[in-house]
């Protein structure tokens, strides 16, 4: 197969799966019917501001409310206002932004309207301790998750006991209004009662259940959050509640949407493609260690599959912090994935997170081949040494592989593409 820039082939095939979630699209398919009295929109994620904006252009009538956003992220809107804060962890912005959302929704008849506005990455945005916890307790809790190797859907469920907001508090704030909550999914299995924490959307799980994974995962909280967590101030609505009855659920964007598009839009390239799954979660480096076998496998036996062939795979890795390097889940997955098919040719991969953002830096992942390792010892990088440091992105950065793309206005989890020829 002659490739001359695969590089740009992936992110062709990253634009693509962005595409099918974009919110102008997805919005549009999903507009609810129109109220008797007012409109309200709210919204909290990494990919609000743009779905307000989208929610804006596709809504005929009045409208008001406001969203809440990562710092950078602001899209314009004309009638519904945009708050940033700061994601992945909390800060006073977001708690002023939690407090308005609140706000916003209070007092509101039968008659009315709210349209939830969700994406991933709405629960760092919208701290909101319960009872007598504290912003820095709401901090303290974030920074223990992120550091854990938790899933991010045991993360949340956490998250949801120690918040006002989250666990289906912002629409039991909402009634008697009717709440129909539009949710871009960055969760594996696309529950969206876990995506933002469910703010909108109530689930099942119990304090008893965050107090397991508490326990399961290691994760030290300070001693007032447990105490809170093991106390019944801590349980949230259930969806049985009748105050959800009139409520509505759509998901309207998800992974496995966006990786069924980038398949189809290699496929229009000649090129053939399998998708491994939609809903991948585990420790990064070892994701990124099996993926490699996978493409050593089928580079060297041109088995499971024959070449040329791309291998997607969607879902949510974790990275358990062993120390303070720079980098995102993507860029650990990859670079593990280097120092596996280190040495081999016809190998190009890009891993990335579709909101555009792959961690704490401006990057959204990378790209690797099977001279990446080399590379970066040419470059005096150690890529082991690296890897074992949470330092991919300083890996990457040393050989000119970091993937910029700038914020996408949506979020659908991560994208990983490895075309083998």
């Amino acid at each position: 197969m002659a490739m001359t820039d695969p590089k740009q082939f992936l992110t062709k095939i990253f634009e693509a799966a962005v595409a099918a979630a974009d919110p102008e699209l997805t919005i549009r398919r999903h507009l609810p019917e129109k109220p008797k009295g007012r409109t309200i929109v709210i919204g909290a994620g990494k990919g609000s501001a743009q779905m307000a904006a989208a929610f804006e252009k596709a809504w005929e009538g009045p409208l008001e409310g406001v969203v809440v956003t990562r710092y950078g992220f602001a899209a314009p809107c004309e009638r519904i206002r945009i708050v940033e804060a700061s994601h992945p962890v909390p800060d006073a912005n977001g708690l002023e932004a939690a407090k308005l959302l609140l706000e916003t929704v209070s007092g509101l008849t039968e008659d009315d309207l709210v349209v939830a506005l969700v994406s991933g990455g709405g629960s760092a945005l919208l701290p909101s301790p319960a009872g007598s916890l504290t912003l820095a307790d709401e901090i303290a809790v974030n920074e223990a998750l992120l550091a854990s190797g938790a899933p991010i859907s045991a993360m949340n469920t956490i998250r949801k006991h120690i918040s006002g907001i989250k666990g289906g508090r912002l629409a039991a704030a909402a009634h008697p209004a009717r709440v129909v909550s539009l949710v871009v999914s960055d969760i594996p299995g696309d529950n969206p009662a876990l995506v933002a924490s469910g703010p909108t959307v109530p689930d099942e799980a119990s304090r008893a259940d965050a107090l397991r994974l508490i326990e399961t995962y290691r994760i030290a909280l300070p001693e007032n959050v447990m105490a809170h967590i093991s106390s019944t101030a801590a349980d949230a609505p259930q969806p049985s509640d009748p105050r959800f009855a009139r409520n509505e659920v759509h998901v309207i964007a998800s992974a496995a949407v966006s990786l069924d598009a980038a398949a189809e839009a290699a496929r229009k390239q000649g090129v053939e493609t399998v998708i491994l799954s939609d809903a991948i979660e585990g420790e990064a480096r070892e994701v990124g260690g099996v993926h490699a076998a996978i493409a050593r496998e089928v580079a060297v036996r041109n088995r499971p599959f024959k070449k040329p062939v791309l291998i997607l795979s969607g879902g949510e890795t974790t990275v358990t912090l062993r120390a303070k390097g720079k980098g995102g889940r993507n860029s650990e997955f990859l670079l593990a994935f280097a120092i596996g098919i280190d040495g081999l040719t016809g190998i190009d991969a890009l891993a990335a997170d579709t909101d555009g953002i792959d961690g704490s830096e401006d990057n959204a992942g990378a790209f690797a081949d099977g001279s990446t390792v080399a590379r970066m010892h040419g470059a005096g990088v150690d890529a082991k040494a690296m890897l074992a440091g949470n330092n991919a992105w300083t890996a990457f950065n040393s050989v000119g592989d970091l993937f910029v793309p700038g914020p996408t206005g949506t979020n659908v989890n991560d994208l990983r593409a490895i075309l083998v020829r």
